[in-house]
């Protein structure tokens, strides 16, 4: 089974612009994410895709493996379709660029997913992480999933999900890690289909993958990723970085 690691990394971000090549220990972020999933030793290959000649750069010059896009894209799985169209690939994984501290053990278990199912019933995976403080269940910046039992999502939603109707009912909350696995026709599928339409409603991609009959299976977690949204973000990697040092 091949297994490729995709990086998509967008340049503009709206909350903190330019995060990707703000420098961290020495390095850009985007190249710190480059070489820590070079250095789990899970992938085939590991690529940079991007829309930005500068990062387009940075990593090259790295000697590292940088795609161009050539189109703009709303969300990371049409960057990364664009990019595998033409590899010769079987499971891709999409690491996230601004998440230089890899979370190995879970991207272990998401790999393993497609080593175990030998009948292809599984077009994703993707990570889940329980919930419990009431403000995080509420907040609409945390796509819940819930699944069945066997741990196929259901569905995605903004919302809280489930509705705790029943108190007497244990009902335990899962935040949906954007952090994804896919086969490639999967991936393909979902370029070549335009924008569902409770995609649309919720800004969710992993639902279009559901409106067309793409299954995804959920691994747990309890790891919770360290991203750099913002500047403040940035100042805690260091620090974890000096720490681990």
């Amino acid at each position: 089974m091949n297994t490729i690691a995709m990086i998509p990394a967008r340049y503009k971000a709206s909350r903190f612009p330019g995060k990707l090549m703000k420098i961290l220990g020495g390095k850009p972020v985007i190249l710190r994410t480059y070489e820590a999933a070079l250095n789990t030793n899970l992938f085939d290959e590991v690529y940079v895709v991007t829309d930005s000649d500068v990062i387009y750069k940075t990593i090259v010059d790295a000697n590292g493996k940088a795609i161009m896009s050539k189109k703009e894209h709303e969300c990371g799985s049409d960057r990364i379709a664009e990019a595998v169209e033409n590899l010769e690939v079987d499971v891709v994984v999409n690491v996230q660029g601004d998440e230089p501290f890899i979370d190995t053990e879970s991207l272990t278990k998401l790999i393993q997913v497609f080593k175990d199912d030998k009948v292809h019933a599984v077009d994703l995976a993707s990570l889940k992480v329980q919930m419990t403080a009431i403000e995080e269940i509420e907040n609409p910046n945390n796509v819940k999933v819930i699944t069945d039992v066997n741990n196929m999502a259901i569905y995605f939603s903004r919302s809280v999900i489930p509705f705790h109707r029943d108190k007497e009912v244990d009902v335990k909350y899962y935040k949906h890690k954007g952090v994804y696995a896919f086969r490639k026709q999967a991936l393909i599928d979902f370029y070549n289909t335009p924008i569902t339409p409770l995609e649309a409603a919720e800004k969710i991609e992993a639902i279009r993958y559901q409106e067309i009959g793409k299954k995804i299976k959920m691994v747990e977690t309890t790891v919770e990723s360290i991203g750099i949204d913002t500047p403040e973000d940035l100042e805690k990697a260091i620090n974890i970085l000096k720490d681990n040092e």
